[in-house]
């Protein structure tokens, strides 16, 4: 193993005639330069221990001419700003002290005159007072601008601390909390989803253009808008909270502080996390709206939905049964009165039929009619009877005389029902008159049963009609129980609150620089 040699630090002083001296490494070399060279003494390579060392301290351009200007003061004569700080030191005096009169302290270093000497010969590393020569101009450039660096490197260290402290304390501790929050102390929520669609009847008769949008979102477009504002209401709150008790699942106290309701809540305060628990959304495309019902356990959640579901079927039939109802009431009138009125026909009919013992007028002139026809060609038949017995010279009496009876009989009779016909008999009101009142009855009678007929088919128009008007909850995605816990999202909620918390120290920083520019400039 090779060892490296140690090498000693000699000062070669100037000669008399201002002329260097080469500086000896060794004793030999320095026997072979001459007895002129000398031999700097350990005090002066002390002096420059001590100036490295306050070089080393970082002081400014300022305080060096400051404690230049204290030197001068105080009778000394340093060689640089270095020499003036260590001089004044070394007499007991602060140099960047502030005060007018300063104490001055008195110190006896008594230095040891350096001895020349022609052999080279250590230096030992002990404090000394001596003068050093001043650097040269570059080589001071280099050092004011090391410590410049340096002091610029420390002010960025020291920012760099400072702003790391901020950000620590306004937004790491602040994320720290929430994430320990979302972690450690958030009850978990279960979400249960439901998608519905309200729907109406189309019939055939509807239009081109009500068939198109038929059973599509379109057609009940206000109905489901309706039915969205329906369950987002207070009134769907407060008829949750008596059939289901909504107040008292969320007053729990196994759910914590921050989304525990309060005991004994008002409605507006139960309203307001009705509000963030139960989310619905219309989509206006499609026709479907969208339900999320959130709860401290899966199968209230689930209770809730149904219910819920419940509730929107109960206002959809109430949104139409208004309608409905209009519609099937003026037909249904129209129908009774055109029934009662038929009845009265009926019975105006009945009455003539029971007051002239007649059932139709029509029969009763075709009755008559028949017996006068009859009569009359059985009185033709007589007559010409009667001319072939009077046709002989010597008619038969005995045999004219009945067939003169019998002419005379059938005529009497014919006159009798020929004035039934248009006078009537016994009192009676003639068959011509019975009969156009009887007809008259029918006819009303008849055109009563027509309108009746015409009232029961608009009433099953209007049924057929307000059955159209019907809407119905159709479930395109039914509720289910979920088995896991929704909520919290602890790595996404946290996150956000981090990007929150940076982003509001960011606007602050931005404005408070902004400010400080301003006032600076």
């Amino acid at each position: 193993m090779t060892t490296k040699p140690k090498a000693k630090k000699f000062r070669i002083r100037r000669t008399d005639t201002g002329k260097p001296v080469n500086q000896a490494g060794s004793p030999q070399e320095a026997a072979n330069s001459g007895p002129t060279a000398d031999v700097a003494s350990a005090r002066e390579v002390s002096t420059e221990q001590e100036i490295a060392a306050i070089r080393k301290e970082g002081l400014t351009g300022r305080q060096l001419r400051m404690a230049r200007r204290v030197a001068q003061k105080h009778g000394l004569a340093p060689t640089s700003d270095f020499d003036a700080v260590r001089l004044l030191r070394s007499q007991g005096i602060d140099p960047f002290q502030r005060t007018t009169a300063l104490d001055l302290v008195t110190q006896n270093n008594g230095g040891t005159a350096a001895g020349k000497s022609t052999l080279p010969q250590t230096v030992p590393q002990s404090p000394q007072n001596l003068p050093t020569p001043e650097l040269a101009p570059q080589e001071s450039r280099e050092r004011e601008i090391l410590e410049i660096q340096r002091d610029i490197a420390r002010r960025r260290r020291r920012k760099l601390g400072l702003l790391m402290s901020r950000l620590a304390f306004f937004v790491l501790l602040p994320t720290f909390i929430v994430g320990y929050y979302y972690y450690n102390i958030a009850s978990p929520m279960y979400e249960t989803q439901s998608q519905f669609i309200i729907q109406k009847t189309e019939g055939q008769g509807s239009s081109s253009l009500g068939s198109l949008f038929a059973g599509t979102g379109f057609a009940a477009s206000e109905d489901s808008i309706a039915v969205q504002s329906y369950l987002e209401s207070r009134d769907s709150m407060i008829r949750l909270d008596q059939d289901m008790g909504f107040k008292q699942h969320f007053s729990a106290p196994s759910i914590d502080p921050i989304q525990r309701l309060t005991p004994g809540a008002t409605n507006e305060e139960a309203y307001k996390l009705y509000k963030s628990r139960v989310q619905l959304g219309y989509d206006p495309t499609e026709g479907l709206i969208k339900m999320t019902v959130v709860a401290a356990d899966p199968n209230v959640s689930l209770a809730y939905s149904e219910t819920l579901l419940g509730y929107a079927e109960q206002r959809i039939d109430q949104l139409t049964q208004r309608l409905r109802e209009d519609q099937m009431k003026d037909s249904r009138e129209s129908y009774e009165q055109a029934e009662l009125a038929m009845r009265e026909a009926q019975l105006r009919v009945i009455e003539l039929q029971e007051l002239y013992n007649v059932i139709s007028g029509d029969l009763e002139v075709t009755l008559l009619t028949t017996q006068i026809t009859t009569l009359e060609s059985e009185l033709t038949q007589q007559r010409l009877n009667m001319l072939d017995l009077k046709a002989n010279e010597r008619p038969n009496p005995a045999k004219v005389q009945p067939i003169e009876r019998k002419i005379a009989n059938l005529e009497s009779e014919i006159s009798n029902l020929r004035r039934q016909l248009t006078e009537g008999r016994d009192g009676q009101e003639s068959i011509a008159r019975i009969s156009s009142e009887l007809a008259v009855a029918e006819t009303d009678l008849s055109t009563r049963t027509l309108l009746l007929q015409q009232a029961l088919q608009q009433l099953e128009t209007a049924r057929v009609e307000a059955n159209r008007q019907v809407r119905y909850v159709s479930q395109s995605v039914s509720p289910v129980a979920p088995d896991e816990a929704t909520y919290p999202r602890k790595f996404e909620n946290t996150l956000l609150a981090f990007l929150i918390f940076s982003g509001i120290y960011l606007m602050i920083s931005l404005t408070a620089s902004v400010l400080r520019d301003q006032i600076s400039s």
